[in-house]
């Protein structure tokens, strides 16, 4: 796995290159940065079900991790975010104009190298931008009136979230050859671990200092961007919470009113709240595996699933 996620990655700078120096360097700066690389290593993953040793598998997951990268250039300039990685965020470090281009760009390279991975591909990856697009659109415009907003949020991260780590394992399981049912529980799959992964990274935006998470702490809390704890907190009946329900109803650009949310927040029962849901995703993710056969890969995507709930402490 070592040595295909290294092919991964060389693939990856290469995908990247522009004969425009500039170009290459704006796209360089979060491939550069490092990452978890969750989505193409369950590309490769899921492909243990099949062949493994296809050039598909390595392609298609270069187009997840693309895709994936072009959105937290485009993610960035929409929550005006510093840091990224551990780094200046490229909104920050260049503008918004070249953030956004960048990650257009990076789009483009996915969707040529997809183009060689057939119609059915294209197709996948067409209806996974979609409810990206779709999930960031009701993220932005929030709950209608009379829905229930943590359902609500659950949806927003399925689409913005759980869709495309739900395609890195069926690109995975399909391209490498594997059967339809075998592909069918590895996006199923994709998708719980997916809402787990997201809910377990608000989590740790919430819990963790800026060295541990590479970014600042509390980012959607200072946008008043809303995560799941925020939410359960919020629908408290508790008249101790007025406090931190009224920092919590806005953006918190001043530091002092920022912190003092963060500490109340984090001292709140919805942390273990939400930690639970997280949990139980990622059990769900899980149970969903005991369809296919007991191999090193199926032990490996099961370790992913306690990998996920312990990075919320």
């Amino acid at each position: 796995m070592t040595a295909a996620m290294e092919r991964v990655e060389i693939a990856l700078h290469e995908a990247i290159k522009s004969e425009y120096p500039f170009v290459t360097e704006t796209s360089a700066h979060l491939v550069d940065a490092g990452g978890k690389r969750f989505r193409p290593l369950l590309t490769l993953l899921a492909a243990q079900f099949g062949d493994p040793d296809r050039k598909e598998v390595i392609d298609a997951a270069v187009v997840v991790e693309l895709t994936h990268l072009a959105t937290l250039y485009h993610d960035d300039v929409m929550d005006e975010a510093k840091m990224r990685r551990g780094a200046a965020s490229a909104n920050a470090r260049w503008d918004n104009s070249i953030a956004i281009l960048t990650g257009d760009f990076l789009f483009a390279r996915a969707s040529d190298i997809l183009a060689d991975l057939g119609p059915d591909a294209v197709r996948i990856q067409a209806r996974t931008f979609e409810r990206l697009c779709i999930g960031q659109i009701r993220e932005t415009v929030g709950p209608v009136d009379g829905t229930d907003p943590v359902q609500h949020h659950i949806e927003v991260l399925a689409d913005k979230t759980g869709s495309l780590i739900a395609t890195a394992g069926r690109f995975g399981a399909m391209l490498s050859g594997a059967d339809a049912v075998t592909t069918d529980v590895l996006t199923k799959f994709g998708e719980c671990i997916g809402v787990a992964f997201q809910l377990a990274d608000d989590l740790v935006d919430i819990t963790s200092e800026s060295e541990q998470s590479g970014k600042t702490p509390g980012t959607d809390l200072r946008e008043g961007i809303p995560t799941l704890a925020g939410l359960i907190a919020m629908a408290s009946t508790d008249a101790t919470d007025a406090r931190l329900q009224g920092l919590l109803s806005r953006p918190l650009p001043d530091d002092a009113e920022h912190a003092e949310a963060l500490a109340l927040l984090r001292s709140h029962s919805a942390i273990s709240e939400a930690r639970a849901q997280a949990r139980n995703w990622a059990d769900n993710a899980r149970e969903s595996l005991s369809e296919l056969p007991d191999t090193p890969a199926r032990a490996a995507l099961e370790a992913l699933c306690d990998y996920v709930v312990s990075r919320t402490g």
